[in-house]
């Protein structure tokens, strides 16, 4: 990405606001209320296009974020909501102090509990669009916010008009706005290609695992039918075995113990995440709480396989690290006659998890798993000292695999770190364009 050459304004002058600093000496300060009138018109049938607001997309079409057949909202009626037109600045009150606000491209209807405004005079709401999503008018906007715990921060509209703005010349203010789009578009297309990158890294992980597990690791292997028509040819030494001969399978608990702070760890679907246990939402609950004759202690090795919701069929290993914690819902694999890391690596292949237990999961309206199904699952089996090398050779892949992606959303960090930066020197005359 080319590097912008930094340009100074000739002359700066004190804002007279602390937290605003020094401005460029032509500039002026207004309150917000000077720049904006608040527009309270309302819908009579409800009967336009839905829209709402986040931080990281501005506005936009409900619809678009929303499935085939999925409701777009659960108000009875939308009679009532506020009306927008496009160029309007809409706001979620609730959350202004992180950025969930922006200039509407579409005329539409929100929510009554937003609020909606219209920018005075010729100003660039394009320029007003970059200048109130920055870091430093988010703690302002948090500032004035009303309410006691962050969730529940209220930016209402007296408290909004109060904020002081940056008032650039209108031609300064178009020339930011321009600006900002060529090198904030630039930053983000670079920041799309090291994402889509990541996703080719984690599908030639993919791919490497499907193959390693059902061909092994030597390409000149001789070579079977398996006697299952959709898994085709594997090594002629291999055997076909369901997963309930290779181990122990049990559930964990149905009902979870008291929470309790330096308690044992509760491991639930949401700690499982394509092989690994993360920290994710980790609860930690009462020893004396627990039901121990359900055995829901879960020792190095053990294998978790979720059992329903969106994660159905997603496994993960046991590390020592969570050695002795406990099972929460979902289901417990233990390896007897198998190689635990070969079997957490197979668990994840394509002809397991999406061959089988992906379709099982999806014959019911929710999707669900359960353990005679887990058993009957078919693995393939090489010798004992060929899943030891196979699963030594996965592990090695996935790691240099594991690093490579580390280092590209360590770049796209540092990509949208550099766009918040630049923005907020540009939109507050720490650098001049042009």
């Amino acid at each position: 990405m080319e590097s912008i050459k930094i340009q100074k304004y000739a002359a700066y002058k004190d804002s007279g606001i602390e937290w605003l600093g020094e401005i460029p000496e032509h500039w002026e300060v207004r309150r917000i209320k000077h720049l904006f009138n608040e527009i309270n018109e309302r819908s009579v049938n409800g009967n336009e296009e839905l829209l709402s607001v986040s931080q990281y997309t501005g506005v936009t079409k409900k619809s678009d974020k929303t499935d085939v057949g999925e409701l777009l909202t659960t108000a009875s009626t939308l009679e009532g909501y506020k009306k927008v037109y496009k160029g309007d600045l809409v706001s979620n009150i609730m959350l202004a102090w992180n950025g969930s606000l922006g200039f509407s491209p579409f005329d539409g209807i929100t929510s009554p509990a937003y609020s909606t405004y219209r920018l005075l005079g010729e100003n660039d709401k394009r320029y007003f669009h970059y200048l109130l999503r920055t870091e430093l008018y988010k703690a302002e906007f948090k500032r004035n916010s009303s309410g006691v715990i962050e969730s529940r921060l209220r930016l209402y509209t007296d408290d909004f008009f109060r904020i002081i703005s940056l008032l650039p010349p209108i031609p300064e203010q178009t020339a930011i706005a321009e600006f900002l789009d060529d090198k904030t578009t630039l930053i983000d297309q670079a920041v799309g290609i090291e994402e889509k990158q990541i996703e080719l890294l984690k599908e030639r992980r993919q791919i490497l695992i499907h193959r390693a597990v059902t061909r092994g690791i030597n390409p000149n292997v001789k070579l079977k039918e398996s006697g299952v028509e959709w898994i085709g040819e594997i090594p002629e030494h291999w055997e076909v075995k369901r997963l309930k001969y290779l181990g122990r399978i049990r559930y964990g608990l149905g009902q979870p113990p008291k929470e309790k702070e330096n308690g044992l760890p509760l491991i639930r679907a949401t700690n499982v995440e394509r092989g690994k246990i993360v920290e994710k939402d980790l609860v930690f609950v009462d020893p004396e709480d627990i039901p121990w004759e359900r055995d829901p202690e879960l020792k190095e090795n053990d294998i978790i396989v979720v059992r329903s919701g969106a994660y159905t069929a997603d496994s993960a290993i046991i590390p020592k690290k969570y050695a002795g914690s406990i099972a929460g819902y979902d289901m417990v694999f233990t390896p007897h006659t198998i190689n635990p890391l070969f079997m957490s690596f197979a668990l994840l292949a394509k002809y397991i998890l999406f061959d089988q237990l992906y379709l099982l999961r999806m014959r019911a309206a929710q999707p669900h798993l359960n353990a005679e199904e887990l058993g009957d699952t078919l693995v393939l089996c090489p010798p004992d000292e060929e899943q030891f090398f196979i699963a030594k050779y996965i592990e090695d892949l996935s790691n240099k695999i594991a690093t490579a992606i580390s280092l590209k959303q360590q770049e796209i960090e540092k990509l949208k770190e550099y766009k918040a930066s630049l923005i907020n020197e540009v939109v507050t005359g720490k650098i001049k364009v042009g």
